[in-house]
C-alpha cells in the first residue's frame, strides 16, 4: 500500500505517543499546510577565537612577553666624563643648587651669579675684594624651600679695618632682602680669610676663619681668627659649644673646606705654610674643643693636647686645598696650587691612599660640589674661570 504524506505523519505521531507518558493528545493538523514553519538558526562553524592579547606596547613592557632571543633595550648613554658647562666666570668661590634646579654662585669681586638666568649678576653691597678676600662662602638654610634664607660670608671694611662677616638674607627672584647680621668682626686681611660656611647634620651653621696673617691668634681662644665656629641659624650660640663662645675648634691656619661623612663626623681641609716653607697642607677630622696645632706644630709633628692631621702633603708637595665633599666614604677636595682634584678614603686616610685627578688640566681648582644629579661640579680659580661637570663614576677612566 502506498503511504501518503499525511499517512506518514499520522504513523509518526502514533509511535511517539506510544513512547511518551500519557497526556491529553493535541489535535493533529488536517494537512501539511497546517504545520508550523520551522525556525532555523544559522550558526556558521568557525575555528575557536584566539585568546585576547595586550597591545604591543604593553607586551614589550612586560618581562613575561619578552622572548629570550630578543635584544634588551639599550640603556641611556652615560653623561660625559668631563663637560665644561659655564665659562667667563670671575674668580668664583662657592656654588649651591636651588630647589628649582638653578645654580647660584659667588664671585669674589662681590657678585652673586644665577647661571642661565636673564637676571644675571647681583652685586652684594659692602664687599671688599682684595687678595684672597671678597665674597666667599655661601650656604642655604636647611629649610630654604620654606624660608628662602641665604647666608653669605664676605670681606668688608669697618672703621678702616678689614674684617669678615656672615649675613643672612631672604633670597627670592634673584634679589636679597631682610638682611640679618649673623656674626661680625671676624679678623680679615689680604690673605688667610678662611670663608667656608655650611650647615651640619645637627642643623647648626659652621664657619671657617683664617689666622688673617697673625699666626698666634689661632691659639688665642679670645680671638675668632684661625678657628672653626658653630652658631645657630640666627647667630645665637648653641648651648653645647665647648668654650661657651662661637669657637668649636682652634689652632687652624686657613681652613677652607667642610664636609660630613656617613657617620656624621666633620672633616676640614687646611692650607699649610706658603712661600719658602710651603707644604704640609692638611685634611683633619674635627672634634669639638680640639686644638689643631697651628702655629706650634705642623705636618705630622706632635705635641700634647694638639691634634695631628690624618693626611698631610709633606713639605715636598703643596695642595693648597679648598672646597670638599664626601661621597661613599671618599673625601674629594679641590687643590689651588696643586691644580688637581684629590681623593682619599675616610676609612684609611693616608698619603699612600691619596688619588689625584685632572692634574694641571684646568689650572687652580677652588671647590667641588655634589649636584642633585649625583655629578660633581668643579669651579676653577684662574681669573677667566669655568664650571666643570664631572661624572664621579668615570674618574680615572
Amino acid at each position: 500500500m502506498k503511504l501518503t504524506p499525511l499517512s506518514l505523519l499520522l504513523l509518526a505521531g502514533l509511535l511517539l505517543s506510544a513512547c511518551a507518558p500519557a497526556a491529553t493528545p493535541a489535535p493533529l493538523p488536517a494537512t501539511v499546510a497546517d504545520l508550523p514553519t520551522p525556525v532555523i538558526v544559522a550558526a556558521a562553524i568557525t575555528e575557536p577565537a584566539p585568546p585576547a592579547t595586550e597591545p604591543a606596547a604593553t607586551q614589550a613592557a612586560s618581562p613575561e612577553t619578552v622572548s629570550p632571543t630578543e635584544a634588551p633595550t639599550s640603556p641611556a648613554e652615560p653623561p660625559p666624563a668631563v663637560e665644561v658647562i659655564a665659562e667667563g666666570l670671575n674668580l668664583p668661590w662657592e656654588l649651591v643648587f636651588l630647589p628649582d634646579g638653578g645654580m647660584l654662585l659667588t664671585e669674589r669681586p662681590g657678585v652673586l651669579t644665577l647661571l642661565g638666568s636673564p637676571q644675571g649678576k647681583l652685586t652684594v653691597e659692602g664687599v671688599h675684594h682684595q687678595g684672597e678676600g671678597g665674597l666667599l662662602g655661601m650656604a642655604l638654610h636647611p629649610e630654604f624651600a620654606a624660608n628662602n634664607y641665604l647666608y653669605l660670608y664676605f670681606t668688608t671694611i669697618q672703621n678702616d679695618q678689614v674684617i669678615n662677616r656672615v649675613e643672612r638674607y631672604v633670597y627670592r627672584d634673584h634679589t636679597l632682602s631682610d638682611k640679618l647680621l649673623i656674626i661680625d668682626n671676624l679678623p680679615g686681611a689680604r690673605y688667610h680669610d678662611g670663608g667656608r660656611i655650611a650647615f651640619g647634620p645637627d642643623g647648626y651653621l659652621y664657619i671657617t676663619t683664617g689666622d688673617a696673617g697673625n699666626p698666634q691668634s689661632a691659639q688665642d681662644l679670645n680671638s675668632l681668627a684661625g678657628k672653626i665656629l658653630r652658631l645657630r641659624d640666627d647667630g645665637s650660640l648653641p648651648p653645647d659649644n665647648p668654650f661657651g663662645t662661637a669657637v668649636y675648634s682652634y689652632g687652624h691656619r686657613n681652613p677652607q673646606g667642610l664636609a660630613w661623612d656617613s657617620q656624621g663626623r666633620l672633616w676640614a681641609t687646611e692650607h699649610g705654610p706658603s712661600g719658602f716653607e710651603s707644604g704640609n697642607d692638611e685634611v683633619n677630622l674635627i672634634e669639638a674643643g680640639k686644638n689643631y696645632g697651628w702655629p706650634v706644630i705642623r705636618g705630622l709633628e706632635t705635641r700634647d693636647g694638639m691634634v695631628t692631621p690624618l693626611v698631610e702633603s709633606t713639605r715636598s708637595d703643596t695642595w693648597a686645598p679648598s672646597g670638599m665633599l664626601i661621597l661613599d666614604d671618599m673625601i674629594y677636595f679641590a687643590g689651588l696650587r696643586g691644580a688637581a682634584l684629590y681623593a682619599v678614603p675616610t676609612y684609611n686616610p693616608s698619603l699612600a691612599s691619596l688619588e689625584t685627578y685632572f692634574k694641571n688640566e684646568f689650572g687652580r681648582l677652588r671647590t667641588v660640589v655634589l649636584g642633585p644629579d649625583g655629578l660633581f661640579y668643579l669651579l676653577t680659580s684662574n681669573g677667566d674661570d669655568k664650571l666643570i661637570r664631572v661624572d664621579p663614576k668615570q674618574l680615572g677612566q
